[in-house]
Order: structure tokens, then sequence, then C-alpha cells
């Protein structure tokens, strides 16, 4: 058991270093750099190469990825090339918001998972349109959201601004709607995903006998039926809180919510690649984690 943790970690650490590559040589590809973007274009052709030469930019581009990889085994995630601050306390400022909206999305998907895994489960019409939400775009959902609630009842503000240096908990509207436009489209996948174990075990001889004896479908889901979903679920939930965290980035910029998706999208604009590495290495890491987790549980069912 040990060893194949042990492997598992491995293999999450192997991926997790390929990710870094990946989101490196992507944003080095990149038109123009993050002296453009600090200076505006406005610079002298001196004056920008000096900060280019400030910057590190100039040094080849394996030398700058190795010198971050070097810094963050110190624990050192480097420094903005944009604004210089350090990138760890720009992380910490904008985590605890983003733990919020995770948290709450967390909160409303997984009751909301089991409800439609039971409706998909048990009628193979409901099945198609669980399968047609998951499909849905977030961005379309996300938009769809803010036309009926802020638009056309008027109920919610269509932003979800944070208040300077406070918590979004301060002003608990705000969250609705990124945390429907996060928990819905997830909640449809998970259910997508548990809807053939609600098939498999509402046709076992007790869940049948149940139903035969007249009891309420209620009576027979949570009695008869949800102990057997118990290990598949939080197997797929560990794998839709990973995917939460990293759906985040286009709901917090959809609703210019500030928390680290926008922080990701804004840096990715001003080629900031120390910010972007380190947002984006956090949100692998917590999908690689949830999809650990599942597999150690599914393990552990075996």
């Amino acid at each position: 058991m040990t060893a194949r943790i042990l492997g598992s970690v491995a293999r999450a650490a192997v991926v997790l270093l390929l990710v870094s590559v990946a989101v490196f040589g992507a944003t080095e590809l990149l038109p123009s750099d993050a002296a453009d973007a600090r200076t505006g274009g406005s610079a002298t052709a001196v004056g920008e190469a000096e900060l280019r030469d400030r910057l590190g930019l100039d040094r080849p581009a394996w030398r700058r990825y190795t010198g971050w990889l070097a810094g963050l085994a110190r624990g050192d995630a480097g420094a903005s090339l944009v604004t210089d601050r350090p990138v760890g306390r720009m992380v910490a400022e904008r985590l605890p918001a983003t733990l919020t909206l995770a948290g709450c999305a967390l909160a409303v998907t997984a009751p909301l998972m089991l409800l439609l895994a039971w409706a998909a489960g048990t009628s193979p019409r409901l099945a198609a349109l669980v399968t047609g939400l998951a499909a849905v775009p977030q961005v379309v959902l996300a938009a769809g959201l803010a036309a009926i609630f802020s638009g056309a009842l008027a109920w919610l503000p269509p932003v979800s601004l944070l208040p300077a240096g406070g918590s979004p908990l301060e002003d608990p509207e705000i969250l609705v709607l990124p945390t429907l436009a996060l928990a819905v489209p997830s909640a449809a996948f998970g259910a997508g995903l548990l809807g053939g174990a609600v098939a498999d075990v509402v046709r076992r001889p007790h869940a049948t006998s149940a139903v035969a004896r007249g009891l309420p479908p209620h009576v027979v889901a949570v009695r008869h039926v949800l102990p057997f979903l118990v290990a598949p679920a939080v197997r797929v939930l560990a794998i839709v809180t990973g995917g939460l965290l990293a759906a985040a980035a286009v709901v917090e910029t959809l609703f210019g919510y500030s928390g680290l998706g926008e922080l990701l999208v804004s840096s990715v604009g001003t080629r900031d690649v120390p910010v972007v590495q380190a947002v984006a290495m956090l949100g692998a890491a917590a999908v690689l984690a949830g999809l650990l987790l599942a597999d150690l549980l599914g393990e552990e069912r075996a």
C-alpha cells in the first residue's frame, strides 16, 4: 500500500513538473514581454534594454526557467516582473477569496450532484438532460445566470467586486452568481459519473424490494441507495473539488471577483511569468491532489 501511495505521489510530482514546463513555454511564446507591459512601449531602446537586463529577460529561456525552479525548491516563488512585489505575498492576498468561493461552490455542488445523479440514474430522459447541462460552456451558463438574476430580476449584482481589504463574507450576495456558475456544471459533471452507479444500485434486490413495499422515493434513496454510493461519491467529489479551483479562473474573470483566477488572467496579459507560474502550479496541484485522492480511495475500496 505504501509503495502504491509513493508511486502515485511520484507520478503526480512528474506531471506537476511537466505542467510548469508547459505553462512557462506557452507564456514564453506570447508576443512581447513584461518589459513592454511595464513601460507601455514608451521607453527608449536603451531604457528598455536596461529594464530587460534588470529583470533577467535578456537571459536564455532555459536559464530563466531553471532559476525559477531552483528558487521554488527553496520556497521562493520570485518577484513580479511588473510590480516587483513578492509573488508569494500576491498569491497569499488572493488565496482566501478563491478558497471562500471554492468552499461555497463545493457546499452547493455536493448535494446538487447527488440529486442530479439520482435523476440521471432513475430516468433516461433526465440522464440526457444532465448530460446536456454538463456540456453547457461555463461562459454561457455564467452569462445566462447574470442575465436572469441581475438583469431580468435585479436580485443580485452583475459583478462581484470585493470590498477593499475585506472578506467576501462581509457581502455574501456577491458570492451567489460565481458560486452557481462554478457549482452547476461541476455538479452535472459529477452526476454524469455517478449516474451509472445509481442505476446499478436501484436495480439491486434490496432496492427493488423497498420500492415494491411502497416506500416513498426519498426513503428508498436515503436508506437503500445512498449507503452504497458513499465510496464512489467521495471519489467523484475529490475529482470535482480539484476542478473547482481550476475552473475558478474563468468565473472570477467574468464576474470581476478578485481571486487567484483573476490574478492569473491579468498576469498572462502582462506576461508576468513568475505570477503565472505560481498560480498555474497551485491550480494544477489542486487538480492532481483531487485525482490522487480519488485513486487512493479507489484502491482502498478494491
